[in-house]
């Protein structure tokens, strides 16, 4: 897998809204789909019908509290990916929503931003530094940088990737 970049940038689609479950990220009448391309056509549909014509690969969802909450579901982050979203920033996440995240290769970043950004704003992350940009307005906001083994585990596309990595090492 590629080494995860030090500064991502996109354009945002901002839901400043607490508690965006993972029913609404993907909906559940389309969870017996597991192909990534697939489920983005339905990604955010519930809240935002025109989300996947407006998403663009390497984009940025900015949420605000407890994104992800919920029922424990791998499509959302599948859904997301697929759409061509790149990182999600929240205000904070689902702890099993961050996990799933993690685990699935996915980056999710816990910075509170929703205030500094609109919609179609150019935003850009560096993940070394933990700094936050709104490239739109010059703002800017902290966030603690993605720890070694998380970055480790997106690297290599997720947990399972991981774990198939050590064990060839160790082979």
């Amino acid at each position: 897998m590629p080494e995860l970049p030090t500064n991502l940038k996109g354009f945002a689609h901002v839901y400043e809204r607490a508690h965006i479950n993972t029913d609404e990220i993907i909906p559940a009448r389309y969870l017996n789909v597991h192909e990534e391309a697939e489920l983005a056509k339905y990604a955010m549909e519930d809240i935002d019908v025109d989300f996947v014509k407006r998403v663009k690969p390497g984009d940025f969802v900015i949420a605000g509290d407890n994104f992800g909450c919920g029922s424990s579901r791998e499509h959302a982050i599948w859904a997301l990916r697929g759409a061509g979203i790149k990182v999600v920033v929240a205000k904070s996440y689902s702890r099993i929503f961050f996990r799933n995240a993690i685990n699935n290769g996915f980056l999710a970043i816990e910075a509170d931003f929703c205030d500094n950004v609109k919609n179609g704003d150019e935003v850009e992350l560096d993940l070394t530094a933990g700094k936050f940009r709104n490239l739109t307005t010059g703002k800017e906001a902290s966030f603690v940088p993605v720890s070694d083994f998380a970055r480790e585990l997106i690297e290599d596309g997720g947990l399972l990737p991981h774990i198939q990595k050590k064990a060839a090492k160790a082979a």
